[in-house]
């Protein structure tokens, strides 16, 4: 295990969070809060809880009444929200979900003029040397996705200078193709991204569909070339692979009936993030976002009752 070259007491999370639409009987539907980045950082802030350390989310919404739900629901899991930005004309994006018997889901999405889009750019209060404030950033290919490629390359060169100064950065590729305009232009951000995280916490189906590796293997292989020497590769109930040591923890929940598996990946994460920030060990850290994410899984929707 590989300290960080200062303390996790700071810890920023980066990225869209959107209304959550979960399809129910009939015509009805529950309303939630939700976002890849978001949902880490709400099981994020619920694994510190009790630690000094403290969560912030950092994006951009409007000025409309869902934006103030979404700020609302923010303050309520405990998240700093120092960083959101605030666009007047701007609404954040929507998305519903359809689960099928054997939970798995599927995401159908309304945030084309999202305001998070604008996130970095001017006008703006929040720039990316705000995010200098903090010891740990975690961010993920959707977070990066949705921006326009110059912001991209402010935040690839921002990660640089971040870990000049000891910040640790962690990255999670979470492809989705139809965010980016083109596999190539996926595949350049996600190398760069790899090179500099400091953490890596990808999933193997993603890999497996951005880079076309025939196999786990591949996928290993790949980004140990990269650059990659520390963090896991999620492979949802065969359990991680650290990739320091090429190591499965044991240790990990087994889950006989998956009611959804959205936010598995989001919670898995969060888990891993919170055993590092608390001391644990890289294998340590990969069990405790196993099980995070198997208890995640047997609820419905992305952010499950919390149990304190």
């Amino acid at each position: 295990m590989l300290k960080p070259k200062r303390p996790l007491r700071r810890v920023a999370c980066i990225g869209e969070v959107m209304i959550e639409l979960i399809a129910g009987s009939g015509s009805s539907a529950t309303l939630g809060v939700a976002g890849d980045t978001f949902n880490t950082a709400v099981y994020l802030a619920r694994q510190l809880r009790g630690d000094a350390a403290s969560v912030s989310y950092v994006t951009a919404l409007g000025a409309d009444p869902y934006s103030d739900r979404i700020l609302a629901a923010m303050h309520s899991h405990g998240l700093d929200t120092d960083l959101v930005e605030r666009r007047d004309g701007k609404m954040p994006g929507l998305y519903a979900i359809e689960t099928d018997e054997t939970g798995e889901r599927s995401f159908y999405y309304w945030r084309s003029a999202a305001a998070v889009r604008s996130l970095f750019q001017k006008p703006c209060q929040i720039t990316l040397n705000s995010l200098d404030q903090f010891d740990l950033v975690f961010l993920t290919g959707i977070s990066l996705a949705i921006l326009p490629q110059h912001i991209r390359t402010e935040i690839i060169d921002w990660s640089d200078d971040f870990h000049k100064k000891g910040g640790t950065l962690v990255y999670d590729s979470n492809y989705r193709a139809r965010l980016w305009e083109s596999t190539s232009v996926a595949r350049q951000v996600n190398d760069a991204m790899w090179t500099r995280a400091d953490i890596a916490l990808p999933s193997v189906d993603d890999e497996m569909s951005l880079f076309g590796d025939a196999s786990p293997a591949d996928v290993l292989n790949r980004l140990k070339a990269t650059g990659v020497t520390r963090g896991a590769l999620k492979r949802g109930a065969e359990g991680p692979v650290d990739l320091s040591s090429g190591n499965t923890p044991n240790g990990l929940a087994n889950v006989a009936k998956v009611v959804d598996s959205t936010a598995a990946g989001d919670s898995f994460n969060a888990g891993y993030i919170a055993a590092i920030v608390q001391g644990s060990g890289d294998l340590d850290a990969a069990r405790a976002g196993h099980n995070l994410a198997s208890q995640v899984i047997q609820h419905p929707g992305a952010i499950i009752p919390d149990a304190a």
